[in-house]
């Protein structure tokens, strides 16, 4: 009986995804005609992404406290798997364990022999996701770049805060550069990506095998809209307050739950943009969104890394935050062909 004041709300997500998904198969001239026109800080958002933006705005809200953690990461869970197509790809699937992370392997039929692996963490705000809302977009991703994939469910905020996922988050790094070969890949082509809290782990477990003898050092970073800097509020966060999926509110409600302490939020390890060197680290492909809080400090990085020396790729993509998770959108899946382009000629010729 607990559950049946959160039914509304599960509900709408449900019928809301399913609804929107069968929207998105309609013709472009019709999806833009119903999206109507981008507010001027937003022109140039594809049409599906605007429609998807007005719909969420008006759908209940998973970042805040209006529900329970654990109901919000079903609002989640039940979202992207109506925006997640993961059918058509030629994608072997097995799950493993990295100590006591439980991690799962995409192997796409065209992965080369020996081939690189992609260590990827998931999005979520360090409270919600895990490995079964990123799999249509993990699969995808193998899918298209032909490299293999190893998804991390590392531990959730706040039953676990900060720094259980950044720990989790090397662990299972260090679990992959040790039994590549058993996993078929080159120990020596670890690649590590993440989209938006991932995109931070990615960033934060770069610096750390940089810095630390006993692990192999990546050899590209896949970083999409991500976090990196904790410690302020960059412009982006006015500008794209509210109306665009993630919320400068929704940010902060993320925040509070995986780092209660202001103080330590300028850690390096919470905000790699903090850090005083980024020099020596892997080439990077850094993917930021037009419409996006995170826009600015994922910029921010970016051109960090590109005046320590290291070599960057940067794309502004036409798209939402969690583009990653919305396959079944077709500008979204193009967005993701882009990252995988970007993945796969990083590592050509590592």
């Amino acid at each position: 009986m607990r559950d049946l004041p959160l039914l509304p709300g599960r509900l709408e997500a449900f019928i809301g995804g399913h609804l929107l998904r069968l929207l998105l198969l309609l013709p472009e001239p019709v999806l833009r005609r119903l999206a109507g026109t981008p507010p001027p800080e937003a022109a140039g958002l594809h049409p599906e992404a605007l429609l998807i933006a007005r719909l969420a705005a008006i759908g209940p809200d998973r970042m805040s406290d209006d529900a329970p953690v654990a109901e919000q990461r079903r609002r989640l869970a039940l979202q992207t798997k109506a925006l997640g197509r993961r059918t058509g790809h030629p994608v072997a699937v097995t799950d493993h364990r990295a100590g006591a992370v439980p991690v799962r392997l995409y192997v796409p039929a065209a992965a080369e022999p020996h081939g690189p692996l992609l260590v990827y963490f998931h999005g979520g705000g360090w409270v919600q996701g895990s490995v079964a809302t990123h799999d249509a977009g993990c699969r995808l991703l193998a899918h298209l770049s032909g490299v293999r994939v190893l998804s991390v469910d590392y531990r959730l905020a706040p039953e676990h805060p900060y720094p259980a996922a950044v720990d989790d988050a090397v662990a299972a790094y260090t679990w992959a550069a040790h039994n590549a070969a058993a996993l078929g890949a080159d120990p020596g082509r670890l690649a590590i990506g993440g989209d938006s809290a991932g995109g931070n782990l990615a960033a934060v477990v770069a610096l750390a095998a940089r810095d630390d003898e006993a692990l192999p050092d990546a050899a590209f970073q896949l970083l999409l809209y991500p976090v990196t800097d904790l410690g302020a509020r960059s412009p982006s966060y006015r500008t794209f307050a509210t109306g665009y999926v993630l919320t400068a509110s929704g940010m902060e409600w993320f925040a509070g739950k995986y780092l209660p302490d202001p103080a330590r939020r300028t850690e390096p390890q919470a905000s790699p943009l903090r850090a005083p060197d980024l020099s020596g680290l892997p080439p990077a492909y850094v993917a930021s969104c037009l419409p996006d809080v995170l826009r600015d400090e994922g910029e921010a990085y970016a051109a960090r890394l590109r005046e320590a020396g290291v070599a960057v790729a940067t794309q502004r993509h036409d798209q939402l935050h969690g583009f990653f998770n919305m396959t079944a959108a077709r500008s979204s899946a193009t967005a993701l062909a882009q990252v995988a382009g970007a993945l796969r000629q990083g590592l050509a010729h590592r």
